[in-house]
């Protein structure tokens, strides 16, 4: 018997509750995994609170991503104790996620650990961190460079946004955080940010142009906040999408795209092929400072998902929450 945080529905209204769950129990798929650590991610949050409809089917055991070690294995790419790493493809959601003591699992779901990691590490970078990568990849595939200019980030504190501020500064970027907290200017200055900006600067509706500003961007926010973003690009600027803590809208206009050539690049983690996985996760090992692991993470246990789930759709988490098995 395991311990596993389990989303269920009864007469059309959602329930949660930690509970003791059998193997037999699990999905039944190629490779059986020991959980080490699991995080908790505002998809997380939205699914446990019910805020938003994302699981898919019930019951489920939220948990969009983890880390451990492999116990029974059906699949020759992965054996018993090898160390793995899942992020997204819709665990968490229609598949039992990584919020339980042991998950089955498809073996293309999986990729193994990287060696600069050990099993808490991936989970502190989790999938915020690793879709963090997959924006700067796109910023760098589209010729942005440290000379370039000024880069932005929205969303600073929260768990991309301190691995994008983190990883740019480390790689000579100028970088500008963005966050609705004054409060933690001095965290995001020790990430690596040159410069704060106040969220409220972009939270309203604006001008189809503004001043250029930023060569780059990172945006997790969507809504106002992402229109002014683009609003404010560069000529032939970029910005890297991928997510939506403002709102699903774009209450944007054509103007920066046909005037500046400015490029929006949508930057999916979910359902990202492999090979693009595998090149993220080498560049975190060489492009993420370790020393930065601990300074962005808060640890809890499976038991506390549940209280601090709600902080996440009040804006009150900072950086990462990893869930301890």
């Amino acid at each position: 018997m395991f311990n596993a945080l389990v989303i269920d529905q009864v007469d059309g209204k959602q329930q949660v509750a930690l509970q003791q769950k059998a193997i037999a129990d699990l999905p039944t798929s190629e490779v059986l995994v020991r959980v080490a650590y699991s995080t908790l991610n505002y998809k997380d949050a939205l699914a446990i609170t019910g805020a938003s409809p994302i699981v898919r089917q019930y019951p489920m055991v939220p948990g969009i991503d983890f880390s451990g070690v492999v116990e029974q294995s059906n699949h020759p790419d992965y054996q018993v104790g090898d160390k793995v790493v899942l992020n997204g493809w819709g665990v968490g959601e229609k598949h039992w996620g990584g919020l339980a003591q042991y998950a089955c699992v498809p073996a293309d779901y999986l990729i193994h650990l990287p060696e600069a990691f050990s099993l808490r590490d991936a989970m502190v970078i989790g999938t915020a961190g690793y879709t963090a990568m997959l924006c700067v990849l796109a910023l760098e595939q589209q010729g942005i460079r440290p000379d370039s200019g000024d880069v932005l980030v929205t969303g600073a504190a929260g768990g991309v946004g301190s691995v994008a501020v983190a990883i740019l500064a480390k790689l000579g970027y100028t970088v500008t955080a963005m966050t609705g907290r004054a409060t933690e200017s001095d965290y995001l200055k020790s990430l690596g940010a040159q410069h704060i900006m106040d969220r409220a600067e972009y939270s309203q509706a604006g001008r189809p142009l503004a001043k250029e500003r930023w060569a780059a961007a990172i945006d997790v926010a969507g809504s106002h906040v992402l229109a002014n973003v683009c609003a404010a690009m560069k000529y032939r600027g970029v910005v890297a999408a991928c997510g939506l803590a403002a709102g699903m809208d774009l209450p944007a206009s054509v103007a920066p795209f046909i005037l500046r050539g400015i490029k929006l690049i949508g930057v999916d983690s979910v359902m990202c092929p492999k090979t693009d996985r595998l090149k993220a996760w080498q560049r975190l090992a060489q492009d993420l400072d370790p020393n930065i692991l601990n300074t962005v993470a808060t640890e809890i246990q499976l038991d506390q998902v549940q209280a601090v789930a709600p902080r996440f759709l009040e804006g009150q988490v900072r950086g990462r929450i990893v869930v301890s098995m």
